[in-house]
C-alpha cells in the first residue's frame, strides 16, 4: 500500500502510513499517510528555522519572480491537480480546477507583494526628526488547512506568507494529503530555496504537538468551529499569532420582489455543488412572504435534474461526501426530519446503493431553529428553507445565528439590499450572489464563531498577519549640536 511522503527541506521523506486514504467514489483505501511524530517535527522545524534567515532577507524581486514560476507551473499541471484532488476528496473535475482557479487569483496577488509590503515614510515630523515603517515576516508559520479545498486554501495562506518573506509548514488533512506534496515540488521547481515551504502529514496529536512547539510564530487554521476554537486558545496561550475560520452556516434570504428562477438557479449552485462540503455553501433558504411554495417548488424540480455520480465522470453534477462516517452523520439529519415536523421535499438518502459514500440531493420545508436540521452545520448535500414573515423577520433569523461567514440577500430592491448589507452581522454578503467568497484584493472571513482572532485570511489582512510592523524614528543633528532634555520627547 502506498504511502503519502512528508515534504521536508526539499525532498519527499518516506514514513510507515497509518492513517487510511479513501477513494469516496468507491470506498476502496488507496493509500496511507503517516503520522508525524516528535523527532520528524522537530527536525522539520530546525530545516525552517534555518531557511528563514536566508529566505525573509531575499530580495523582494527574487519572491516575486519565484510566485510568478509557480503560477506557471500550477497552469501547467492543472489537470495533473484536479485529478490528484477529485481522486481522494472526490469533488468533480471542474469543481476541482475552479478551486485551483481561486487558488491561483491569490498568487497572482500574492506577485504584487512589493506594493502590499510598502512601509510608510513621514519627513520632518518635528525639527530634524523623521518616521518610517517598514513590515517583516512573522517567522515560521504554520497552516493548518482542511479537507474540503486541499490546493485553494493551501494557496490563499501559503503564496502570501511565503511573499511576506515567512517560512512555511503545511500541515493538510489526512483525508486528500497528496496535492499537498505536489505543491512543495513545484514550489522547488519554481526557485523556493529548500526548507522555505514543507509539508507534515498526521493527526491531531501532530497538530497539538506543532501549536506547541517553540519554533512556531503563527498558525493559520481552517475547519469546524470546535477545532478553530481550541486551536485558538490552545496557540495564542502557547504566545503565537493565530488566525482560525471555523464553520458557518450560511442563509440566503429571498424577498418577495426576486427573481424566483435566479433564486432557485443559486439555491442549487451554492447548496449542492461539492455535494454541500463548503465553507461558503448556502444551507438554509429564507422564504421571505409568500414565495416559498414556488420557490420551494422551483428548487425541487432543480435538484430532480442533479446527477450525482464519481467526480471523474463529466455527466456528475457533484460527487460523493469525504468519508462513510461523514455519510452516515448528513444521512441522519434527513431521516430524522419529520420528527422535528420537518417536510423532506426531496430524500437524497434513497439513492440506489453504491460503494462509495454517495447522498442525493436533499430538501427540507419547514425547518424552525431549535432543530438540529436548523443549528447544526450539516456540511452535505441538505438545503433547508425556512418560512418568515418580512424582511425584518429574515434580518433577526439570520443576526441571531450563532455563526457569521456568509450571507445572501436576493432581491430588485436596491434600498433594501443596502439596508440588509449594513445591519446583518455577517462577515461576507452577496446581493444577488450566492457564494460571496470576495476577489483576493479583498479578505475572506466571518464574524461571531466563524473566526476567532482579528485577522481574516488572504488579501490585504492576510499580508499584515504574516508581518510585524517596525517603525523607526530618526534624528540626524547639526554639528556641534548638544541638548540634555529629560521631558517627555514631543513633536511640536
Amino acid at each position: 500500500m502506498q504511502s503519502i511522503p512528508h515534504f521536508i527541506n526539499g525532498v519527499r521523506v518516506d514514513a510507515p502510513g497509518e492513517l487510511p486514504i479513501h477513494n469516496p467514489a468507491t470506498g476502496q483505501v488507496i493509500a496511507q499517510v503517516p503520522v508525524a511524530r516528535a523527532d520528524v517535527i522537530a527536525r522539520a522545524l530546525d530545516v525552517s528555522r534555518e531557511a528563514l534567515t536566508t529566505w525573509r532577507a531575499s530580495s523582494l524581486s527574487r519572491r516575486t519572480q519565484v510566485l510568478f514560476a509557480l503560477r506557471q507551473l500550477l497552469v501547467q499541471h492543472e489537470d495533473e491537480l484536479a485529478a490528484i484532488i477529485t481522486r481522494e476528496h472526490g469533488k468533480t473535475l471542474a469543481d476541482a480546477k475552479g478551486e485551483l482557479a481561486r487558488g491561483l487569483e491569490n498568487v497572482e496577488y500574492a506577485c504584487g507583494l512589493s506594493e502590499h509590503l510598502k512601509g510608510d515614510f513621514s519627513d520632518q515630523v518635528a525639527d530634524g526628526v523623521d518616521v518610517h515603517s517598514v513590515r517583516e515576516p512573522v517567522g515560521v508559520v504554520l497552516a493548518i488547512t482542511p479537507f474540503n479545498f486541499p490546493i485553494m486554501v493551501p494557496l490563499w495562506m501559503c503564496a502570501n506568507a511565503l511573499a511576506s518573506g515567512n517560512a512555511v509548514i503545511l500541515k493538510p488533512s489526512e483525508k486528500d494529503p497528496s496535492v499537498s506534496v505536489r505543491l512543495g515540488e513545484l514550489l522547488r521547481e519554481a526557485g523556493l530555496p529548500d526548507g522555505v515551504f514543507q509539508v507534515l502529514h498526521g493527526n491531531a496529536t501532530t497538530v497539538e504537538a506543532l501549536l506547541e512547539h517553540p519554533g512556531v510564530d503563527a498558525v493559520s487554521f481552517v475547519g469546524s468551529t470546535p477545532i478553530a476554537r481550541s486551536v485558538h486558545a490552545r496557540a495564542t496561550a502557547a504566545g503565537k499569532r493565530v488566525q482560525a475560520l471555523g464553520g458557518a452556516k450560511n442563509h440566503m434570504v429571498v424577498l418577495p420582489d426576486a427573481d424566483l428562477d435566479v433564486a432557485a438557479d443559486a439555491a442549487i449552485n451554492a447548496g449542492y455543488g461539492s455535494a454541500g462540503e463548503r465553507c461558503m455553501a448556502i444551507s438554509v433558504v429564507v422564504a421571505v412572504g409568500d414565495v416559498a411554495d414556488a420557490l420551494v417548488a422551483k428548487i425541487a424540480e432543480r435538484a430532480d435534474r442533479l446527477r450525482v455520480g464519481a467526480g471523474d465522470d463529466p455527466t456528475s453534477d457533484f460527487g460523493p461526501l469525504i468519508s462513510a462516517e461523514h455519510l452516515a452523520r448528513v444521512r441522519g439529519y434527513v431521516t430524522s426530519a419529520p420528527r422535528d415536523a420537518i417536510t423532506v421535499v426531496r430524500d437524497g438518502t434513497t439513492i440506489e446503493p453504491s460503494e462509495g459514500y454517495f447522498l442525493g440531493p436533499c430538501l427540507l420545508d419547514h425547518v424552525q431553529p431549535g432543530t438540529p436540521a436548523y443549528d447544526d452545520e450539516i456540511f452535505g448535500p441538505v438545503l433547508s428553507v425556512v418560512r418568515v414573515d418580512n424582511f425584518d423577520e429574515a434580518l433577526r433569523l439570520v443576526n441571531a445565528n450563532p455563526y457569521g461567514n456568509g450571507v445572501a440577500i436576493f432581491t430588485r430592491d436596491g434600498n433594501a439590499a443596502r439596508l440588509f448589507a449594513k445591519r446583518v452581522t455577517v462577515g461576507m454578503i452577496g446581493v444577488n450572489v450566492p457564494i460571496p467568497v470576495p476577489v483576493s484584493a479583498y479578505s475572506f472571513g466571518g464574524w461571531k464563531s466563524s473566526l476567532f482572532g482579528h485577522a481574516h485570511i488572504y488579501g490585504p489582512e492576510g499580508f499584515a498577519f504574516y508581518t510585524r510592523a517596525k517603525v523607526i524614528t530618526t534624528r540626524w543633528p547639526q554639528p556641534s549640536e548638544t541638548q540634555i532634555d529629560l521631558g517627555f520627547p514631543r513633536t511640536r
